[in-house]
């Protein structure tokens, strides 16, 4: 898939393991750097299976979460424009090839 980022600060993040190490600690940014490795080898959304993916409900209706260690997350959204729709109007998570990174944290806290 291609990822793309939200903002600047997201962008470094995922980037620069020493960021990451030193804004996420250790495990989280040896997580991160897997599930972004996950992402990028992945043709769709659908294909992905490690860290409990899953689409996000409520607040967050439209993204979608991979999990990351001790209750962090790594959150995305379609980057398509249009956004693939199902036949139920959600989103087609199948025909999701870009995605944006818009969050990685504990949305939680």
């Amino acid at each position: 898939m291609e990822l793309s980022f939200a903002n600047h600060g997201l962008k470094q993040l995922c980037e620069q393991e020493r960021e990451a190490r030193r804004q996420l600690g250790a495990d989280c940014s040896k997580r991160l750097r897997t599930r972004l490795a996950d992402l990028a080898a992945a043709h769709c959304v659908v294909e992905l299976v490690a860290g409990r993916p899953h689409p996000l409900k409520g607040d967050r209706a439209g993204q979608f979460a991979v999990d990351l260690s001790g209750g962090s997350r790594l959150v995305f959204t379609p980057d398509h424009e249009p956004v693939p729709t199902s036949a139920d109007g959600g989103i087609d998570w199948a025909s999701v090839t870009k995605v944006n990174i818009v969050y990685i944290g504990n949305y939680h806290d």
